[in-house]
C-alpha cells in the first residue's frame, strides 16, 4: 500500500468531509480528511488507483486538489 497527503482547497465546512472521504473510498483508496489543516491523508494499491485518480475524485466533489502531492 502506497500512502500519500495531498492538499485539498475549497473545504469550506465540515460536511465536506465525508463528501471527500466517500469519495476516496469510492474509487477503492482509504482516506481521512484533516479539516484544519486541509489535507486528506490517503492509503491505496498502486497497481488499481493512481494519485491522478484520487486527484479526479476530489474535482468531482468540486474541491480542487494541488497540482503536487506534499508526501508520498
Amino acid at each position: 500500500m502506497k500512502e500519500a497527503t495531498v492538499k485539498v482547497q475549497g473545504m469550506s465546512c465540515r460536511s465536506c468531509v465525508p463528501k471527500i472521504e466517500g469519495a476516496i473510498q469510492a474509487i477503492g483508496a482509504e482516506g481521512h480528511v484533516n479539516f484544519e489543516q486541509g489535507t486528506i491523508n490517503v492509503r491505496f494499491d498502486e497497481s488499481k488507483v493512481q494519485i491522478s485518480d484520487i486527484e479526479e475524485a476530489i474535482r468531482q466533489k468540486d474541491m480542487t486538489p494541488p497540482h503536487k502531492v506534499l508526501t508520498v
